[in-house]
């Protein structure tokens, strides 16, 4: 197991390694010694993997309630969170209690959210579930649902109190999450970890490996900028036109997929505009061909610009995008929407 600690305004700890969710109840049980527990956990996750983290909290003594959340980013909008107000409304959670978000990036984003704002915050924990969340949006802080014209654009920044990334759910993944849960660990070693970019290039990289490298380059960017107006933002690589990718899809594209397409695209346009080394493109491509993973998107293109018009971080015609300098390496850079077509 390794075990990292996020010094946010709240710091908290993160455990990585096979079988950590076995010791959720006692780790919630230590943080919180009278609270109740509301697990928000993936409808299809809970029939995996509900019996033993239910199992957990009962051996810690934790008065637990669970509630089933639909599968699919299609499902992470405002009538699942709704929904999730009125489960909480109606076994009196309050202010003394947690919210523990058991899934996907999805559960962890539309949980976090509910926590952050019922009764202007409870207390939340992460129990990531797919390679995706684990190396991502498990810490941070970033909260929200979708709204019909884009990706995330009602959220919160809500810090989790602990987080737990039990490797061996991964055994259990479908190969396509598995592969879009990938693509956040390339985004994270070409930001900052030329090191494991070529450890993934060899296949030499473990999973809890790939989980806690992407945790620390993560960490570490959250720290210096909790609120993500400055150099958080280089995690945003690919995403930019990756959200935008996603949404025209129609989410018939995962999140990583398109990511995968963004940061392609972004590689590209850093090499035209002599921002990004010679060759980078190239070695990044090929890495996630070897993936198995998206570099073009096949849709309608305009589709794809329109979305861009939604980017919580443009400015009128401008974006505030991510293009790398070298592998390891990224800088911020503003571009224009035109700049950005595939």
């Amino acid at each position: 197991m390794k075990k990292l600690t996020v010094h946010t305004a709240t710091p908290y700890e993160v455990l990585v390694g096979g079988g950590v969710s076995k010791e959720a109840g006692a780790r919630v049980k230590a943080l919180f010694p009278s609270a109740r527990v509301f697990v928000a956990a993936d409808e299809n996750v809970f029939a995996l993997h509900g019996q033993s983290l239910l199992s957990s909290l009962e051996r810690a003594g934790v008065e637990a309630h669970f509630y089933a959340l639909p599968a699919g980013e299609a499902h992470k909008n405002h009538e699942t969170l709704l929904a999730l107000y009125g489960e909480m409304t109606q076994i009196g959670l309050c202010r003394t209690d947690v919210v523990l978000a058991f899934g996907g990036g999805v559960t962890g984003d539309v949980a976090g959210f509910a926590a952050a704002t019922y009764m202007r915050g409870v207390p939340c924990v992460m129990l990531p579930t797919t390679l995706l969340s684990m190396a991502d949006s498990s810490i941070g802080g970033k909260t929200a649902v979708n709204l019909p014209n884009g990706k995330n654009l009602v959220g919160a920044f809500s810090q989790p109190r602990l987080v737990l990334c039990d490797t061996d759910f991964l055994s259990t993944l479908p190969p396509r999450e598995r592969r879009s849960g990938l693509a956040e660990v390339v985004k994270c070693a070409a930001i900052g970890n030329e090191t494991a970019f070529s450890r993934l290039e060899s296949g030499t990289l473990s999973d809890e490996e790939a989980v806690f490298m992407a945790l620390e380059v993560k960490r570490t960017l959250v720290e210096c900028d909790e609120r993500d107006m400055g150099q958080r933002r280089l995690l945003n690589f690919g995403h930019t036109l990756g959200h935008a990718v996603e949404s025209a899809s129609g989410y018939s594209l995962l999140h990583g997929e398109a990511v995968s397409i963004g940061m392609a695209a972004m590689a590209t346009v850093g090499e035209q505009l002599g921002v990004t080394e010679a060759g980078v493109a190239k070695r990044l491509t090929e890495l996630l061909k070897k993936l198995d993973l998206p570099i073009v998107y096949g849709g309608e293109k305009e589709a794809v610009y329109q979305n861009l018009v939604y980017d919580k971080k443009g400015e009128g015609a401008y974006v505030d995008a991510v293009l790398l300098t070298r592998i390891g390496a990224a800088v911020r850079h503003r571009l224009s929407r035109e700049e950005l077509r595939l």
